[in-house]
């Protein structure tokens, strides 16, 4: 290590060092000299990259997202300061249904696909409250338009927080690169086997009339009602009564069976049997399953198709019939399901057509009391419903054809593969792997992938018209990967012409999209551009590091996981980050849907980029953290302390002009015993920083830095001031104090570079070449070797000891600082005396002290001798 780096022209050095205006200046700077640009000439050995989350670009940021990616930053900034070329690229995750509710709700339109594109349409310049329907193309136009609005202010606000990001890397989850990447990860898992096409039961959102899946549901507590209802055997001839209770009798014409649990014995007499449902009058059997609980309601359940997933569950494993009622829309279909045949069954259902569910809720009600078959008044009850996670009214269960992947719901082979992925992978915090076990293990179908939306990336597949115009769904036309990005509603297939689309003998074009995970999956690979730049993929896959927020883990980390053991049979990264929440003042997560979110813009500009990053910072990984601003003040004082602790060191000396000191030649070793020790003690934070920064610890590594820095400042800095001066006429001495200063303040910069980057490269300026941020991190053994075999590191924490009670003493007397002291004895037991007197001078000139002495400490009765202990007469 070099005691004394080359210094620059101490003009650098301000007069009054300040914050203000280093953001734009630095961010301007780091960009013109490609600071953090990636080296791709570097061999995957020497690379770290990132598999950064792409933001979803739906209005605006949010502090939690300052929150989360501050974490990242500082790994990227570390890892680039130990010698690696850092792959920090910057993503939006623009398609999917978040951009097309932003685009209607701003533009007030919606999405027509049966409208024809109008090449000068123009939106209204003020929205009226009726959305106009538009032509799908004209739609996604908006999408794209908004979008890169968006993302030009997300890019703003990354550069002003300081994020190391190479932005000539950024993609869009929308760009022809993600489309061609995601349409042919598509593609090989379908000539695989592990993409296929199904009719089955569908979680729908009637409001955005798409197909969820089951990662992306969430359970609402919600006001409901059990009704009880009773089932009669056949003409009631065989005096069988059934009651059952449930929340849903508006599914009664949906009622296929009644189930109860296999050892359940009031039920076991009726199991085989049929009963006969009220109002409709339909036989359904009564059967015996294990999911049905004895404690639940009356014990028995009404099957219906669909009321929630366990009917799904029902239904499949016992072989029911099918009869829907609800459509699309979330309103009663017009037609009655099968089985529904007696005129009073159909007179019944005429009156649901149509009906949404709740209209058709208090319609069976009210016949059900007319007919005697309700028992007693509905009882209130609140109770978990399922929601899309981006939706506002509760979800309903369809039947559709969905394109669907294999994730392990029903191959435990697969699952088994998958779980041992997890624990091939690092986590950090390491407790987060529990959540994606539980995940994992908790499946229970595929994952469905196609959604009946517009603004994403297409199915690229076509579907064979019969004679009869009705699609093959079992012989889907693909395209050679060669054509990729394919729009099926524009592109025709091979051997095909355009004027053959929607012909009998011709071709259709699958309508749906993929859901925007079966895109975001792949972020490894569209950042790494997998088949398009193999070079650059083959340096950065797999990435070395995923960060990302823990309600996630079963979405984007474990659809990522499934991609990659699909297509290459390993992880897609090596290690996870997973950061916490941001809490409001009630500690309640802050979300943009409840309304609670801070933008960061005010803050950034209010307490600076550093302040904020420190709040950040100081959070530890994976753990939900209160918004605060107090800390954010904090941050913004010890940037300050930076700032000015630097100019002090930087001016010590000379003629006490900033130039004179700044290019005074050191050419003094250490020598003395305190600076050893704090070389001594600066080595073991470095030490223990570095472990923190390795562990992805953050919050340890500022905390460590931190504690130093304020020790530095208070005690070291005080205490050897006279001496750094020059004041007595030890000439060594004095170069000492200045070249352990000087070390210090090197390595204390660096140190906090990952955090406070704008400050930390500004101090960095006033007297080294280059940049902080690409500066090699500083090296615990060579300090170690600086600080000499025979360093003592209490030496240090003795002095502050003694100058802490001359502090006080004077405080306590209501003196000056400056007050002479004339007399301060110390007492030490044997093991520290010698070290004590090894710190005298310095707390001598420090505490302006005339005569200071150091006594051995008596022992006590019991042998021991009590600490320091330091008497001050004034």
């Amino acid at each position: 290590m070099e005691q004394n780096p080359p210094a620059r022209r101490a003009a650098a050095v301000p007069e009054k060092p300040s914050l203000d205006g280093l953001e734009e200046s630095w961010s301007r700077r780091w960009d013109e000299s490609g600071v953090f640009a990636f080296d791709r000439t570097r061999p995957r050995a020497e690379v770290f990259s990132i598999d950064t989350p792409p933001p979803t670009v739906s209005g605006s940021l949010h502090v939690g997202h300052v929150f989360s990616y501050t974490h990242t930053d500082t790994v990227a900034r570390y890892q680039r300061m130990r010698g690696r070329a850092v792959f920090y690229p910057m993503g939006w995750d623009d398609n999917g249904l978040p951009t097309e509710r932003r685009v209607q709700n701003y533009f007030g339109v919606r999405c027509d696909p049966s409208l024809p594109y109008d090449p000068d349409f123009t939106p209204p310049e003020h929205p009226g409250r009726e959305q106009l329907p538009i032509s799908r193309r004209n739609f996604i136009e908006l999408c794209d338009r908004l979008t890169e609005q968006d993302e030009q202010a997300f890019e703003e606000l990354w550069r002003r927080l300081g994020l190391s990001v190479d932005w000539s890397m950024t993609y869009r989850t929308i760009d022809t690169r993600a489309r061609s990447i995601s349409q042919r990860a598509f593609l090989r898992n379908l000539a695989r086997g592990e993409a296929y096409l199904a009719e089955a039961p569908t979680l729908w959102d009637v409001t955005f009339r798409t197909a969820v899946a089951q990662a992306e549901l969430e359970d609402r507590e919600r006001p409901g009602a059990y009704h009880h209802l009773l089932f009669h055997g056949k003409d009631g001839a065989d005096g069988v009564a059934v009651e059952i209770a449930t929340t849903r009798p508006e599914l009664l014409p949906a009622c296929v069976a009644l189930v109860a649990h296999p050892d359940d014995e009031r039920y076991r007499p009726l199991f085989g049997r049929t009963v006969r449902t009220p109002l409709f009058g339909v036989d359904v059997p009564v059967l015996a399953h294990p999911l049905a609980d004895p404690e639940k309601g009356t014990g028995v359940a009404m099957v219906c198709t669909f009321g929630d997933t366990t009917d799904v569950v029902w239904w499949r494993e016992l072989q029911l019939a099918t009869r829907p009622v609800i459509g699309f829309d979330g309103r009663f279909l017009p037609e009655p399901p099968p089985g529904l045949t007696s005129d009073q069954a159909l007179a019944v259902y005429a009156g649901l057509a149509g009906a949404t569910a709740h209209t058709a809720r208090e319609r069976i009600v009210a016949a059900l009391r007319e007919s005697g078959e309700l028992l007693g008044e509905p009882r209130p009850v609140t109770h978990a419903v399922k929601f899309y996670e981006k939706g506002d009214r509760p979800l309903e269960i369809v039947t559709t054809r969905q394109w669907y992947l294999r994730n392990g719901g029903r191959d435990e082979e697969l699952r088994a593969r998958l779980l041992a992925r997890g624990d091939q992978l690092r986590w950090s915090p390491g407790f987060m792997k529990a959540r994606y076990d539980s995940w994992v293990s908790g499946l229970n179908g595929d994952w469905l992938v196609s959604r009946q939306r517009f603004f994403g990336v297409p199915i690229p597949v076509w579907y064979e018209l019969d004679e009869r115009g009705a699609p093959r769904h079992d012989r889907p036309l693909v395209p050679d990967e060669s054509r990729l990005p394919v729009d099926p509603s524009t592109d025709v297939p091979e051997g095909y012409h355009e004027e053959q689309r929607g012909v009998p003998g011709g071709f259709v074009g699958d309508p749906d999209v993929l859901d925007t995970w079966a895109t975001s999956s792949l972020t490894p690979l569209i950042a790494g551009r997998w088949g398009t730049d193999q070079d650059l993929f083959t340096r950065v896959f797999p990435m070395d590091l995923r960060p990302q927020a823990h309600e996630i883990i079963r979405t984007w980390l474990f659809s990522a996981v499934v991609r990659a053991d699909s297509e290459f049979g390993e992880l897609p990264f090596r290690q996870a980050a997973v950061s916490g929440w941001i809490l409001d003042p009630d500690r309640k997560k802050m979300s943009k849907s409840v309304g609670n979110v801070v933008t960061p813009n005010d803050l950034l500009v209010q307490h600076g980029s550093d302040a904020v990053r420190y709040w950040a910072a100081s959070a530890r990984p994976g753990t939900d953290t209160a918004f605060d601003p107090g800390q954010m003040k904090i941050g913004r004082r010890l940037a300050i302390k930076l700032l000015n602790a630097s100019k002090f060191v930087l001016t010590l000396g000379g003629d006490g002009s900033s130039d004179s000191a700044v290019e005074e030649s050191i050419t003094g070793t250490v020598t003395e015993p305190i600076d050893r020790s704090m070389l001594a003690q600066l080595a073991e934070t470095v030490a223990a920083v570095t472990d923190a920064f390795d562990a992805l610890d953050h919050a340890r590594a500022l905390e460590r830095t931190e504690t130093f820095f304020w020790r530095f400042c208070d005690d070291y800095l005080e205490l050897v001031k006279s001496r750094a001066y020059g004041d007595g006429s030890d000439a060594s001495g004095a170069a000492s104090a200045r070249a352990a200063l000087r070390v210090a303040l090197s390595t204390l910069q660096r140190l906090f570079a990952p955090v406070l980057p704008f400050a930390a490269e500004e101090v960095w300026s006033w007297w080294q070449q280059g940049s902080v941020h690409t500066t090699a991190w500083p090296d615990a053994e060579e300090l170690r070797e600086l600080a000499g075999p025979h360093a003592e590191p209490r030496v240090l924490d003795l002095a502050a000891e003694m100058i802490a009670a001359v502090r006080k003493a004077k405080s306590e007397a209501q003196v000056s600082m400056r007050t002479e002291v004339a007399e301060a004895r110390v007492t030490a037991p044997p093991a520290l005396r010698p070290l004590a007197e090894q710190a005298l001078a310095d707390v001598r000139a420090a505490g302006r002290i005339a005569r200071l002495a150091v006594d051995e400490t008596p022992a006590d009765a019991d042998g021991t001798a009590p600490e320091l202990a330091v008497s001050v007469v004034l």
